[in-house]
């Protein structure tokens, strides 16, 4: 979504402007110069347009740590954050030297920026609009925030904007999509020692590639093998069994657990090879629990199905998912068997899925659409303070996993069964199942607060 930053000296009617696009009083307006000292950020609507703008602090020049130099470091961060700044000057006063000063400083960022001639409500202000061009920031736009004047010709201005935006966010996506389609999948194949993953992995290359046999522990090494599966390209990495710790006391066996481990935090997915006889006992949950921690994708593979008692398999292996792997909340399981070469392409159908999940992006407006329902859902509950958290908006951060940003003013005692709520409705509402999710409440620092 665009993000506009209202920028210029004091007392040029940036809160005026700010309000007027909020469609609500959000910013005190005086005329006193320096009222406005933080940046303050809002959802705005202009006619048919959705963006965010971001009030900032009057530029006032200070080369000491003092606090118009941090009302300073404020407008910076809002001109960095931003993708286009409106530039407002008064053209009733007319151009001033720190007018001409926070030009050259936001030339230097090369940032888009549109000049506003602000209180222009007559002809008395013609000589100031002329003698704007001086400052190098392209035409100014004849404006008046609190009359409504230019805001046709404002508007053709952000709608530019809004379509460059949209335009940089598409090839952004097609190129992180080819991407994604072009470089090979690392695959780790992880699981308790003897369930089958050296078997699994022959069956895939339709080659007897690993070493097999009933005894455990043959695979010693991560092995990594080239493949292609209906045009995607794979690495299929081959790992020794892992045990619980405490029976680990073999220094060969410690390398090989060494060596499992790194090439599942190097994977972007991790198929875990259950035994149909002992699905998820406490070994397996350990190793799930791992591979999200460490921010991988994760399907289970349930082997030997051919020799399974079925039903019963199913009732334990839904029962300890429900009860133990909530953080993986659906999870794609799969049922196979390796020696057989049975359900294979729906192993790799589910593992093509959920790394597709694992790199999704969800735009910003479906994103706060949610988190506003959710929340009207069910409320946040009160602080610490005994006020209740207010929770402003939200925004993703990356993927591989994706990952996420919510802005609170009053953050402190947000309970973790509230994040928890909302991790599992941002799962299921944009079906990200089987994959970590990141949520992070970030609170602004203030800059005026006093410092110990």
């Amino acid at each position: 979504m665009l993000c506009v930053a209202i920028i210029g000296r004091p007392n040029v009617g940036k809160s005026t402007l700010f309000n007027r696009l909020a469609g609500k009083k959000l910013a005190i307006v005086h005329d006193t110069p320096g009222v406005t000292r933080d940046r303050k950020m809002a959802p705005a609507r202009f006619k048919d347009l959705d963006f965010n703008i971001i009030d900032t602090a009057g530029y006032e020049y200070s080369t000491t740590d003092n606090k118009e130099s941090r009302m300073w470091k404020q407008t910076q961060t809002a001109i960095n954050d931003a993708d286009l700044c409106l530039f407002l000057f008064d053209a009733r006063a007319g151009l001033q030297p720190y007018d001409e000063l926070f030009a050259d400083l936001v030339r230097q960022t090369h940032k888009p920026v549109v000049l506003l001639a602000n209180k222009c409500e007559g002809k008395m202000q013609e000589n100031s609009v002329y003698e704007a061009y001086k400052l190098g920031l392209g035409d100014p736009i004849v404006f008046s925030a609190e009359h409504g004047i230019g805001f046709d010709e404002l508007y053709l201005a952000l709608s530019k904007a809004d379509e460059q935006k949209k335009s940089e966010e598409k090839d952004k996506e097609e190129s992180e999509d080819k991407e994604i389609k072009e470089k090979a999948i690392q695959i780790a194949f992880v699981g308790r020692p003897n369930v089958g993953k050296s078997t699994l992995v022959n069956a895939l290359l339709g080659d007897e590639r690993m070493l097999t046999g009933p005894e455990a522990g043959l695979t010693r090494d991560a092995v990594t093998t080239e493949w292609q599966w209906k045009n995607h390209r794979f690495n299929l990495v081959d790992t020794a069994g892992l045990r619980k710790k405490s029976k680990i006391t073999d220094s060969l066996e410690k390398m090989s657990t060494a060596g499992t481990k790194y090439a599942a935090n190097m994977a972007q997915v991790v198929v875990l090879v259950l035994d149909a006889d002992a699905v998820l006992d406490k070994q397996d949950l350990t190793i799930a629990r791992t591979v999200a921690d460490e921010g991988r994708a994760l399907v289970i593979a349930v082997n030997k199905w051919d020799i399974a008692n079925r039903k019963e398999t199913l009732e334990k292996l839904n029962y300890k998912l429900e009860t133990s792997l909530n953080q993986l909340a659906g999870v794609p399981t799969v049922t196979i068997s390796a020696l057989k070469r049975e359900g294979l392409d729906k192993l790799m159908s589910a593992v093509l899925k959920v790394y597709e999940r694992w790199n999704k992006r969800i735009p910003t407006a479906p994103l706060n659409k949610w988190f506003s329902d959710v929340q009207e859902q069910n409320p946040a509950p009160l602080g610490k303070n005994k006020r209740r958290i207010k929770l402003k908006y939200i925004t993703q951060a990356k993927s591989r996993p994706p990952s996420f940003f919510i802005f609170s003013s009053n953050p402190e005692g947000l309970p973790e069964s509230y994040l928890r709520y909302l991790t599992n409705s941002l799962r299921q509402t944009f079906d990200l199942g089987g994959i970590p999710l990141r949520l992070t409440i970030r609170k602004a620092d203030n800059p005026y607060a006093e410092k110990k």
